[in-house]
């Protein structure tokens, strides 16, 4: 698949998250299970309007959040904190496919950045989309959209091909 990468802006959106070091061999489990605990809090805590779910590399050091957008910052318990997602200058891809190939987003999208000048601050995340029946049937419909928060620096003429 070949990811159509964009500059934009991003809003601070707040998050209901678990915060955490994690290896990358973990993150097919962790991820899921945090998912599952914050959608938990947010039900019991009586949280409106829940959002997607989220999850943010902090520094490339294995160091994420895990949850889900939240209409409103809350108060949080030892596990489940309020963050944000972050706002800024940002390259987005979106992914259509399996959570097993996301890693083609993220190389397509530090390509594009390398290529163009645009330097990643190294926080970047993922926005996974309402689960949908049907992507049981055809992974290949599940969608999720890939940021990498960049330096605010004016990028450089892209090269010639």
């Amino acid at each position: 698949m070949s990811h159509s990468i964009e500059i934009t802006r991003s809003k601070a959106t707040p998050t209901a998250v678990i915060r955490s070091r994690v290896p990358p061999q973990e993150l097919s489990r962790f991820v899921p299970a945090a998912c599952g605990e914050v959608w938990s809090f947010i039900q019991a805590a009586g949280l409106p309007k829940p959002g997607r779910h989220v999850a943010v590399y902090l520094d490339g050091q294995g160091n994420i959040e895990v949850g889900a957008e939240v209409s409103a910052p809350f108060a949080g318990n030892e596990r489940v904190q309020c963050s944000q997602l972050p706002a800024g200058l940002v390259a987005t891809a979106v992914h259509l496919g399996p959570y097993g190939s996301l890693g083609k987003a993220h190389a397509a999208i530090r390509q594009f950045c390398a290529q163009r000048g645009h330097i990643p601050t190294g926080v970047s995340w993922e926005i996974y989309g309402h689960w949908e029946e049907s992507w049981n049937a055809d992974a290949s419909k599940i969608r999720t959209d890939v940021f990498y928060l960049l330096e605010n620096s004016t990028p450089q003429a892209t090269p010639p091909a």
